[in-house]
């Protein structure tokens, strides 16, 4: 990826001084055409086309964002309500992730969300222990943790 953002670079560089015009809008359409370069030439080099990653990176700070929002709105609602309806528990997610950083990721997300807390996690690293505020479904919370943040990161990591 490093490589393919260089190269991209290199070509808008290019592009101004073959202009002879130094100034961002040249920069900006060197840069686009660098875009259309590597495009062109990514089944020759050895990584995926970079704005993939570029993309999936965007698509998991939006989903983050979208799902602090909504945590957000429910905590107030709970510290709001008059009476306190909440059904606490932990729950055991056994993450399919392979590295230690995806999994750091993952348990950061989960905690950084109001109402959700990663406890602890087993030996191997691979199964996290999540404090919910609202557990009425065990299996709810795995699955939308797996379908949510768990699928953002192995996007933006394959």
């Amino acid at each position: 990826m490093a490589f393919q953002i260089l190269l991209n670079i290199a070509i808008a560089i290019f592009w101004m001084a073959l202009q002879s015009e130094y100034t961002i809008v040249e920069f900006v359409i060197g840069y686009v055409i660098g875009l259309g370069v590597i495009f062109f030439l990514r089944r020759s080099l050895p990584q995926p086309f970079y704005l993939q990653r570029v993309w999936a990176i965007i698509k998991l700070i939006a989903l983050f964002v979208k799902e602090l929002v909504v945590a957000n709105l429910d905590m107030i609602r709970v510290v709001l309500s008059p009476k306190l309806n909440v059904t606490p528990g932990i729950v055991a997610v056994h993450t399919n992730l392979k590295t230690d950083w995806e999994v750091t990721i993952l348990s950061m997300c989960i905690t950084l969300t109001p109402g959700t807390m990663t406890m602890d996690y087993s030996e191997d690293g691979r199964t996290l222990y999540i404090h919910c505020i609202h557990v009425k479904n065990t299996q709810e919370v795995i699955d939308d943790v797996r379908n949510n943040f768990e699928r953002a990161i192995r996007e933006v990591t394959k």
